[in-house]
């Protein structure tokens, strides 16, 4: 019996929750799950989990062993890192995660700058608006756009973006600039619905929260299309300044309702706090953040201040 491997696997079913959820994630056969769980516990001569159809429960011979295994494989992990040279000279693959549009518009360019100064260094980007879970997806470091929920994450500061309601000039010469939110009422309107339950957008001040009804002509799912549909002056919209950035750079949009702006979104750089950082995952720390962080600064001038 190798008890490493038989450490991994009880790790992974305590974890999954399930034998057949170990399996999936550690791409073996249930049964071979099932077996390496049985030959530990018969190595040991101790009952580590009680099994029934909804459920796995550690005995309390179970909870002090696991504990246990955990302490030994990341200390085995630490090892092998600085047997690598981890802890040495940055080298080894990281993987990153950031949302779709502004990793691709602020993150990828600090990435490729990154990538020329440290040239033993690869990285995967994965660009996506789903939140994922940095441990159980093994990823090292993380954009997030949002308020950040509790958790043993290591979170740093970038900055804020604003959610901004733009129009065309055209549109607003045709219809009229609305001169608060209930004017929304009466104008025509692209819901881009991530800040909206369709038919609505909330606004959130430091007084409380106003949900303001819409009129959607057109709904889409992605923020792009909803200013390419503003610009075509189909009506008004409400993105990020970072994704509308450009129209209104370009005077294809106009700010509107600047003093009604919803409090800033921060947005993060986060990272597991697995104790002593690789290098490799430091010297990106330290190169990404304040770049990213000057990004967002600049940003935040070029729209000017908030009225």
């Amino acid at each position: 019996m190798n008890r490493l491997e038989s450490m991994t696997v009880l790790l992974a079913v305590v974890d999954a929750g399930s034998l057949s959820a170990a399996g999936r994630q550690l791409g073996m056969p249930l049964a071979t799950v099932s077996r390496k769980l049985s030959e530990l516990e018969s190595a040991l001569n101790a009952r580590l989990v009680v099994r029934s159809t909804r459920r796995l429960t550690l005995t309390d011979s179970g909870r002090g062993y696991v504990a246990a295994c955990r302490r030994i494989l990341e200390d085995i992990n630490e090892a092998d890192k600085a047997a690598a040279g981890e802890y040495m000279a940055p080298r080894g693959e990281l993987l990153v995660t950031a949302p779709v549009v502004f990793g691709r518009l602020h993150v990828l360019p600090v990435l490729t700058e990154f990538l020329n100064a440290y040239p033993e260094v690869k990285v995967r980007l994965s660009l996506g608006d789903r939140v994922v879970n940095l441990l159980e997806d093994h990823v090292d470091l993380a954009i997030r756009i949002g308020s950040l929920p509790d958790s043993g994450l290591i979170a740093t500061h970038l900055g804020s973006l604003r959610q901004v309601v733009c129009a065309s000039p055209a549109y607003l010469s045709r219809r009229g600039t609305p001169v608060g939110i209930d004017d929304l009422a009466a104008h025509d309107c692209v819901s881009f619905d991530v800040f909206g339950l369709g038919d609505s957008w909330r606004f959130d001040f430091a007084a409380g929260t106003r949900v303001v009804r819409i009129r959607p002509r057109l709904t889409v799912s992605t923020a792009e299309a909803a200013i390419d549909a503003a610009v075509a002056g189909l009506g008004v919209t409400r993105v990020l300044s970072y994704q509308a950035a450009s129209a209104l750079r370009h005077g294809e949009l106009k700010l509107i309702l600047e003093s009604f702006e919803s409090r800033p979104l921060p947005v993060s750089l986060l990272y597991a706090n697995q104790g002593r950082l690789p290098l490799k995952l430091r010297a990106l720390v330290d190169f990404c953040a304040p770049r990213v962080r000057a990004q967002l600064q600049n940003l935040q001038s070029s729209l000017g201040s908030r009225s």
